[in-house]
């Protein structure tokens, strides 16, 4: 029976203490309930006056969340909907389901509906329009009605497609988020999401999707029939790196943003939900980007594939596997300042063979004095496959006289 067992010895690897015990295994992000904190390499505070209720800010580098207030608290995230209508859409491009290049014809009842209700892109019955445009103005110019479109481009009906928005939000571990409609119109409190499943839903955006990233994110507007619209981002252009990714209002939600922006090999996430107006929206979206890159360095504490300890194998030919690194281990330190930093390997074990080199099978947390843990994914160094016939009774005798 698998048992949790306590930290074990204390390992030195590359002059950090690293300490062993055995956890359960989790995705590359999990999941560890933490109270509202606020980190501060100086004596300030970071930039998020208490009239923004929720926001959060992670460095998708390390992986470490630099700031968060309430991030899981569940908001209604607005326009910043279409978010996840993107990325389903990123994820229906990358698998060739779908094709940018795809004309479609616009339906009398999405102009009926959508044209002109909210931001639109102004769809009219009979058009004919791609996909790559309907993206574009749901990305760049919110469009109500190019977000309604793609949905029924790829799903036939709006069911459907909330089905495929819900189906993905689950894959990505948002627990605390549901999608009731595919732009984020109001509809009496089915949609609903948090900063920190909404930044989670960015960094698949960026991670998994790169170039449709570059190509639907930051743009600063966009024309369709001659009518040229401004995207109303309010970092892209005025902060350095930024690209985007999407604002959000209405009088039930207040006013939402997902921004996120990258300089050399950092690149930062932020959230920003239920801020009372635009101008305080929008500095504090700048101010508090720009202070996650300047009051943090990001710096690496081990090499992609390096070992970090063993895990115990039940019923394999080995009894145990070595973990390594699946990339670098970075840390956000704050800049000039000098910290013990502590990682410790979990997993749930013993692990059940077999297993395979590179599965994921434990986590590395790490730590230091006045910052937020952050974990990042181990994976097994080799294969492990199941024990012979001859080795489990030899196992199972030893088991029974010990």
């Amino acid at each position: 029976m698998k048992k949790l067992l306590a930290l074990g010895a204390l390992i030195l690897c590359s002059g950090v203490a690293v300490a062993q015990a055995q956890r359960a295994p989790v995705p590359t992000r999990p999941d560890i309930q933490r109270p509202a904190i606020m980190l501060a390499p100086t004596a300030e505070t970071a930039p998020v006056p208490v009239e923004v209720p929720v926001a959060y800010l992670v460095d998708l580098s390390s992986g470490q969340v630099l700031f968060e207030r309430d991030a899981t608290r569940r908001f209604v995230p607005a326009s910043v909907t279409k978010v996840m209508t993107a990325y389903s859409m990123f994820k229906l491009l990358g698998a060739g389901t779908l094709k940018a290049e795809q004309v479609v014809t616009v339906p009398r009842v999405v102009e009926e509906l959508w044209s002109g209700e909210g931001s639109s892109m102004f769809l009219k019955e009979g058009e004919q329009v791609t996909v790559d445009q309907l993206l574009m103005g749901t990305t760049t110019v919110s469009g109500n009605d190019a977000a309604v479109m793609l949905a029924l481009t790829a799903a036939g009906s709006l069911p459907g497609w909330l089905d495929l928005m819900n189906a993905n939000a689950a894959e990505l571990g948002m627990r605390d988020t549901h999608y009731g409609s595919p732009n984020g119109y109001p509809d009496e409190g089915r949609t609903y999401s948090s900063a920190r499943d909404l930044a989670r839903l960015a960094e698949a955006m960026v991670t998994r999707y790169p170039q449709l990233y570059s190509r639907y994110i930051g743009n600063h507007g966009f024309t369709w029939r001659g009518i040229t619209q401004a995207n109303h981002d309010p970092i892209t252009g005025r902060v350095d790196g930024a690209d985007g990714i999407k604002t959000g209002y209405t009088r039930q939600a207040g006013y939402t943003f997902v921004g996120s922006a990258q300089r050399g090999d950092r690149r930062l996430v932020m959230v920003l939900g239920a801020v009372p107006n635009i101008p305080l929206r929008n500095q504090v979206a700048r101010d508090l980007i720009e202070w996650g890159f300047a009051a943090f360095d990001s710096r690496q504490l081990l090499a992609a594939g390096a070992r970090v300890g063993q895990a115990r194998v039940q019923g394999g030919a080995a009894d145990s596997v070595a973990l390594r690194t699946a990339s670098p281990v970075l840390t956000s330190m704050a800049r000039g300042e000098v910290a013990d930093t502590r990682m410790e390997v979990h997993y749930r074990g013993p692990l059940e063979a077999p297993v395979k080199a590179g599965q994921t099978v434990a986590f590395l947390r790490v730590s230091a004095p006045g910052q937020i843990a952050h974990d990042v994914p181990l994976v097994a160094a080799e294969e492990v496959a199941e024990a012979s016939l001859f080795r489990r009774l030899r196992n199972g005798l030893v088991g029974f006289v010990s």
